[in-house]
């Protein structure tokens, strides 16, 4: 099993280049006539890059202590001028998307219903009921994600945020034994966060943008398992619905941007919960996702999970821009989500 560490987080130099064109560091700003102390002001709240200042509205950055509407006037100009603000053709724009890299699953049918894996710059949500693979699936992503891949793909760093008490490092070490890599190499590379409430869980994504930003192209993918547990335990009742989505929906465009502006993956899990209503309308399965219309639109693509016989698992494509609505089986063993033996 001795297995040199450099075959995980494998650095490519192409591949280097071009995080270091996707980045422009919020300190180029000085270039502009912006002084250092409103810089250090913006990054002490995840503000790291001069993308973050487009990605922010002038009442949030007028909220920061300390600077005024005619200090954000200024920076957003001075931001304006290093970026292209306007429209681009869609032939620019594929050029772009040409830096989208897909993390393997663990299993190649899978794979394929993803069309090559979790893709960065996106949202990939997964939801089922208990004992459906989430947990598993987040398991083998701390993994696979450090595993050159296809496409020039070199591995990366993880995070990931824990907000049920269900990550196992043992577990990564079971899972790093199938793949023939190190076991503290491995451990070294997820970075781990139990965030207590939804606030925290809030707070938390400072210190993601802030890490992406120190570590620039290092950091490959952010799980969070599960995105919605708190939410329900910090909101209750009708009565708190209506700013439980707010909320929910401030914290789904914090990581939409993150995914952008890092070119990183997120992997979000969430749950389900029984339709009052679904015996009304003779829905086949009366159990949806929660979250609402508000993670429905915010997730790029939706996964739904359900049991099989014995390991096997079921996965089928709920929502997506670019794939098709289809199904793959797949398997959970000792080594991780795998592919299904018949």
């Amino acid at each position: 099993m001795k297995v040199a560490e450099d075959q995980v987080v494998d650095e490519d130099t192409s591949f280097q280049d071009d995080e270091e064109t996707f980045f422009q560091d919020i300190d180029l700003l000085q270039k502009h006539g912006i002084n250092v102390a409103d810089i250090k002001k913006m990054k002490l709240v995840g503000i790291c890059t001069v993308k973050g200042i487009q990605m922010t509205t002038k009442k949030a950055l007028c909220n920061i202590k300390g600077l005024s509407e005619a200090k954000v006037e200024k920076i957003k100009e001075a931001a304006g001028k290093m970026l292209n603000v306007g429209f681009q053709t869609a032939f620019e724009y594929s050029a772009k998307r040409k830096q989208v890299f897909h993390i393997t699953t663990g299993s190649q049918e899978f794979d394929k219903l993803l069309g090559g894996g979790v893709e960065s710059m996106a949202i990939t949500e997964a939801f089922g009921e208990f004992r459906t693979g989430k947990t598993q699936l987040s398991h083998t992503f701390c993994v696979t994600a450090q595993l050159p891949g296809e496409d020039g793909y070199p591995g990366g760093k993880v995070i990931f945020i824990d907000t049920e008490n269900t990550f196992r490092p043992d577990r990564l070490k079971d899972i790093a034994d199938r793949f023939n890599v190190d076991h503290g190499a491995v451990l070294d590379n997820v970075l781990y966060a139990r965030a207590y409430t939804s606030e925290h869980q809030m707070e938390l994504l400072d210190f993601v943008a802030a890490k992406f930003h120190e570590e620039g192209g290092v950091f490959k993918l952010l799980i969070i398992d599960s995105i919605m547990a708190l939410f329900r335990v910090d909101f209750s009742g009708r009565g708190e619905l209506a700013e439980r989505q707010q909320k929910l929906a401030q914290m789904l465009s914090r990581l939409q941007k993150i995914s952008e502006e890092y070119n990183v993956a997120v992997f979000i899990t969430n749950q389900m919960t029984a339709d009052p209503g679904a015996g009304m309308t003779f829905q086949a399965d009366p159990k949806k996702p929660i979250g609402g219309h508000i993670l429905a639109h915010a997730s790029t693509t939706r996964i739904s999970l359900r049991k099989g016989r014995a390991e096997m698992r079921i996965a089928k494509i709920f929502d997506s821009p670019d794939m098709p609505e289809n199904e793959a089986t797949f398997a959970i063993c000792a080594g991780g989500v795998s592919d299904a033996k018949e």
